[in-house]
């Protein structure tokens, strides 16, 4: 059996607001993240995917739960370790304009982990970059230029060589590609699963496009609201979707094969609650086509349905 490299108990990330309203981003998430993997994480835009990304990597501190990394809790190593954590957890993040610091140059943006964990000098730092520029399909010259000088997928090559610099063990990808031209998302996840079987890396790849999570992914979780609503082995997933919410996405995806069936269209109704005041009950429930007067009581449990294959819905809890 595989060991995890990363497991996530319990997780719980709540924004207040002001003195009565709290924003439930990531509510109650418990996931396991297997070495050499890719796992990938969808939901629509306000579901949570991103916020429990972030928390992994340190970025957001948690309200309640824990991430164990290499079967120590993050919360309790001493610093040395953490500071060892903090260079093996690496983030790619969605939008590469906006993560790269506009008044550096492109050599120095890669070499700021570099620097910080004095992992190389001079001429050793230099060759790194160089190195690093033409492990993502740029040139040792860009190093001497600055972000608004390239192209968005130029970008995302730039922030991929900053996350490797300092030879990472696990990446969240928070997607990575979603603000990149459809003709240049398919180099960049090729660049991905190219780098994933060279430098032996883990990754957690935060999309909305199931369509190109299954592509690229081992296992997929799907967060509605906060929520986990199912998660299983990536061909399970799309051969055999358990959750409505999860059939609903995997229906909205085009069918390119002419031979393939054609899947029955599955329109939600309304929009998603709002996260301050999410429904009782199965938080999908007020959109959900199968619900039931249960749906509205009680919380249905995350359990495993068939091996391998969990997911949160009444419809299975005997």
């Amino acid at each position: 059996m595989t060991e995890s490299i990363i497991k996530v108990e319990d997780m719980k990330k709540y924004f207040r607001l002001n003195k009565h309203q709290t924003v439930k981003s990531v509510d109650d998430i418990t996931i396991e993240i297997k070495r050499g993997e890719t796992f990938g994480l969808v939901g629509e835009s306000g579901s949570g995917k991103s916020t429990l990304g972030k928390t992994i990597v340190g970025l957001e501190d948690p309200t309640g739960g824990k991430v164990i990394y290499n079967g120590e809790d993050l919360a309790t190593i001493s610093s040395k370790q953490q500071k060892r954590a903090n260079r093996e957890i690496q983030i790619i993040f969605q939008d590469p304009q906006a993560s790269l610091n506009p008044r550096m140059r492109v050599g120095d943006i890669i070499a700021e982990g570099i620097d910080a964990h004095r992992l190389a000098k001079g001429k050793k730092r230099q060759d790194r970059v160089y190195e690093l520029l033409e492990r993502v399909g740029l040139n040792p010259d860009h190093a001497k230029r600055y972000p608004h000088e390239f192209s968005g997928g130029q970008r995302q090559r730039i922030g991929i060589a900053r996350a490797l610099a300092v030879d990472p063990k696990f990446i969240v990808a928070d997607e990575p590609i979603s603000a990149l031209d459809v003709s240049i998302q398919a180099q960049v996840i090729n660049l991905l699963e190219d780098l994933k079987e060279e430098e032996d890396l883990t990754y957690l790849f935060i999309a909305h496009d199931l369509g190109m999570v299954k592509h690229i992914s081992d296992r997929i979780g799907v967060m509605y609201l906060g929520k986990m609503m199912e998660l299983a082995d990536s061909n399970d997933l799309f051969k055999d979707p358990l959750h409505p919410y999860t059939q609903a996405l995997l229906s909205a995806i085009p069918v390119t094969d002419p031979s393939a069936k054609k899947r029955e269209r599955i329109v939600l109704e309304g929009d998603p609650p709002s996260p301050v005041d999410p429904p009782s009950g199965c938080r999908f429930r007020t959109r959900c086509p199968h619900v039931m007067n249960i749906c509205a009581e009680i919380k249905p449990e995350f359990r495993e349905v068939k091996s391998n294959h969990w997911t949160a819905c009444h419809l299975y809890n005997k």
